[in-house]
């Protein structure tokens, strides 16, 4: 239970070792906790009764602040049958959870070595992580940066993260996000989806990505939806001023993911796209295939633009090719690799 008054909180430097911990309101009055020093969770991931190690809960005016480190001990978990695999591990534990929580501001904080998602942010309104930085493994699974869902103006700015999935992504129910001056590989890229596997999923509309860096990660600005399933909606897109260097997959629309081949690979997505932007996106790609907008044929992508690409293949094959299917972008600047000049094959390559 929280009391009506402002309350501050110091950890000082040191490590400490923590099991489990959840701040639950609801409280209204501001709270600080100041991390100076380094968290430490358990490394047997049998050790958590639930998919969580330190959770904030229904909370207004929240800072999470002080430079401290979130330590979630999670190699063990990376060699974990099925994980290794890639199955969806939905049973480990995620480093830091933000839940129903308004007015937030997480700075100058690093989470590392998560067993699953380092951050997770659901049900939020106005919070804002800034100088936050992710480090994990580029083996390891389902450790996504930063995920979003179901919440309203989410700013993740001028942070660094490295890990072995997306560097943050986002998922149903997301509006009016912010992403700028991030820094993102290793990883999957900075990516909405995926979208339409479940049913009832809330629109995503409005997300600005900005004045990112992508570093040998496997995707740079990506949308994913599945084939096949749930109906949804996704509008109101910007990816601009985007540096990418070495990146396999750097502008990406694939209504046709399906990773481990768990999909309805032959039926089209029934999620609506409309509005994107891809604007001054420029650097190397590791594969030929730079630039890839594959929409759904029942429902082709409404509104999408291509201005100032400028991306060469690092690689010494061909040269960067760019492929669009079911889609009519207006172009803008130049366009290198030529926009939509390319074929898209009968089996387009598979994304991580």
């Amino acid at each position: 239970m929280c009391l009506d008054i402002s309350v501050k909180i110091v950890i000082p430097k040191g490590i400490y070792f923590l099991s489990t911990a959840t701040l639950d309101g609801p409280c209204k009055a501001p709270i600080e906790l100041q991390v100076q020093g380094t968290m430490k969770a358990p490394t047997d991931p049998g050790a958590f009764k639930e998919p969580k190690w330190i959770a904030f809960n229904r909370i207004e005016n929240f800072k999470l602040s002080g430079g401290g480190v979130f330590d979630g001990q999670g190699t063990t978990a990376y060699k974990r049958e099925g994980c290794k695999g890639h199955d969806y591990c939905g049973s480990l534990p995620i480093n830091l959870r933000f839940d129903f929580l308004t007015n937030a501001m997480i700075q100058d904080i690093t989470t590392t070595d998560s067993k699953q998602f380092q951050a997770n942010v659901l049900g939020c309104n106005n919070i804002t992580f800034e100088h936050f930085t992710v480090s994990a493994p580029e083996e390891s699974p389902n450790t996504d940066g930063i995920h979003i869902g179901r919440s309203d103006g989410v700013n993740v700015l001028n942070s660094e993260i490295k890990t072995g999935d997306d560097c943050v992504s986002i998922g149903d129910g997301s509006k009016n996000l912010v992403i700028n001056g991030v820094t993102c590989g290793p990883g999957h890229g900075i990516s909405i989806g995926s979208l339409g596997l479940f049913k009832n999923e809330e629109p995503v509309d409005g997300f600005t990505v900005k004045n990112c860096t992508m570093t040998n990660t496997s995707n740079g600005v990506r949308i994913k939806t599945w084939p096949g399933a749930e109906p949804g909606t996704c509008s109101n897109i910007h990816f601009e001023d985007i540096t990418v260097t070495n990146v396999s997959s750097p502008v990406i629309i694939d209504q046709k993911y399906c990773p481990w081949n768990k999909c309805k690979i032959n039926e089209e997505s029934k999620v609506t796209l409309s509005n994107i932007s891809f604007k001054n996106i420029h650097g190397t790609s590791a594969r030929p295939e730079a630039v890839k907008i594959i929409c759904s044929a029942t429902l082709p992508c409404e509104n999408v633009e291509l201005a100032d690409i400028e991306i060469t293949h690092s690689g010494p094959t061909r040269p960067a090719v760019s492929q669009c299917s079911n889609v009519k972008p207006k172009f803008s600047g130049k366009q290198n690799p030529a926009a939509c000049s390319a074929p898209i094959p009968a089996r387009p390559t598979p994304t991580a």
